[in-house]
């Protein structure tokens, strides 16, 4: 009998994964992994973060709570305390019941509840995002029903920084009552962001050509360290009073990659569509997974609404953060130390667990090759995969690389 499955063809690799297998598939002892999307510390292990683990055991001896379904739209205490976090605790809008938030599977399932609410609800057909992006940004908007996806320049190879006159001049180019899918901070891929200047005349073409605003918040204190800085951006856009929404992750600031914890958070300027807006939203959930999951959420909640755990979490992620900024300190001045061809301040100029280092797709392959040291086809790189082990041993694989093969002018 004929299979009904038997024209299905088998789909592209997705790359990040792929790279994690030939990692590990790897038996070379010097092997480095710069490809994976998580934080490592200096050992190269993944950490549970100590305010979180204290949090889970308190969790676990606590009998009154149960395993019971959480309401559509999320845990309430959770999603308060989220867009608390992120428009900030004097926040104008949340003072006016202007905001609101409700809890998704974490930042890619914020990003689709948007979609879908935008898409559906709002019907809103053009999307841009910038060149280059977090790869999943196109999939799901397309798989969201968007018809017209488009891009905005960001990446400026020659400088290896923003090319700002590009994505000023392509947001001028976008038609009115497209969505702008916009970095809060600690661009991914490329670790640059725009300064709060050029926020500002962001924001000024964004409200001269009446586009909506979609902020992907997925690093707030993970980048700096700082809660306040990492959502200068979103804040300033809502003290301009753009409506909004900014999809929140709680996987890198809080070490709970696996428990799928994310936040919408929608700012309005009518308080009045806030109920039927979130009745839209409910009967999107229902649809698509019904209720969300209760254990990462729940220590989310008790730690943002517990004056010492959350002063103990922000001493965390400033761990976190300054060992990336280490890392990148510590990379430049060996690259620079060994002589090696172009310029590195780049890489201290970028912020957040992501660099583009600016190495071309042959300097990778000779790198993955003959070094064992795995990294993404584009060049970016996770600082968290550096560590005091072996730092030298890739700055030195990438000044050989680089000196035996070349640079060509785009770098």
């Amino acid at each position: 009998m004929t299979s009904r499955f038997s024209n299905v063809t088998t789909g592209p690799p997705i790359e990040v994964f792929a790279l994690n297998k030939a990692f590990l598939d790897d038996p070379n002892a010097q092997k480095v992994n710069l490809g994976v999307g998580a934080y490592r510390t200096d050992e190269c292990k993944p950490w549970v973060l100590p305010v979180v683990r204290k949090t889970e055991q308190s969790m676990a001896s606590n009998e009154s709570l149960n395993h019971e379904y959480l309401p559509v739209l999320g845990l309430d205490t959770f999603s308060t305390a989220a867009t608390r976090m992120l428009l900030g605790q004097d926040s104008k809008a949340i003072a006016e019941g202007r905001a609101f938030g409700i809890q998704t599977l974490s930042g890619t399932g914020s990003l689709r509840m948007a979609a879908e609410f935008l898409g559906r609800i709002l019907k809103y057909k053009t999307f841009y995002y910038s060149v280059p992006t977090w790869e999943n940004h196109n999939l799901i908007f397309v798989n969201a029903g968007f018809t017209e996806p488009r891009t905005y320049r960001y990446w400026k190879p020659e400088t290896r920084g923003l090319d700002f006159e590009g994505m000023i001049e392509d947001l001028r180019n976008a038609p009115e009552n497209s969505v702008i899918i916009l970095h809060a901070c600690a661009h991914n891929p490329t670790g640059v962001d725009p300064t709060p200047d050029q926020w500002k005349l962001i924001a000024d073409v964004v409200e001269e050509k009446k586009l909506f605003p979609l902020f992907d918040c997925a690093y707030q204190g993970f980048a700096s360290g700082d809660l306040e800085k990492d959502a200068f951006a979103v804040r300033y856009f809502v003290e301009r009073g753009f409506e909004l929404a900014g999809c929140q992750s709680f996987a890198k600031n809080f070490g709970l990659y696996n428990e799928r914890a994310g936040n919408l958070t929608v700012v309005v300027n009518d308080a009045s569509t806030i109920a039927p807006s979130k009745s839209q939203l409910t009967l999107l959930v229902r649809g698509m997974y019904s209720n969300p999951p209760n254990h990462g959420a729940r220590v989310i909640s008790t730690v943002l609404n517990t004056p010492e755990l959350c002063d103990e979490w922000k001493g965390c992620i400033k761990t976190m953060a300054e060992r990336i900024i280490a890392m990148r300190k510590g990379l430049r001045e060996r690259l620079e130390k060994l002589g090696t061809p172009g310029t590195w301040n780049h890489i201290t100029d970028q912020i957040g667990m992501f660099s583009y280092t600016g190495l071309q797709q042959k300097h990778v392959d000779m790198l993955v090759n003959d070094y064992h040291i795995y990294l993404l086809k584009s060049g970016r790189i996770n600082m968290c995969g550096l560590t005091s082990h072996n730092i030298d041993y890739v700055a030195n694989a990438i000044f050989e690389t680089v000196s035996k093969i070349g640079l060509e002018s785009s770098l």
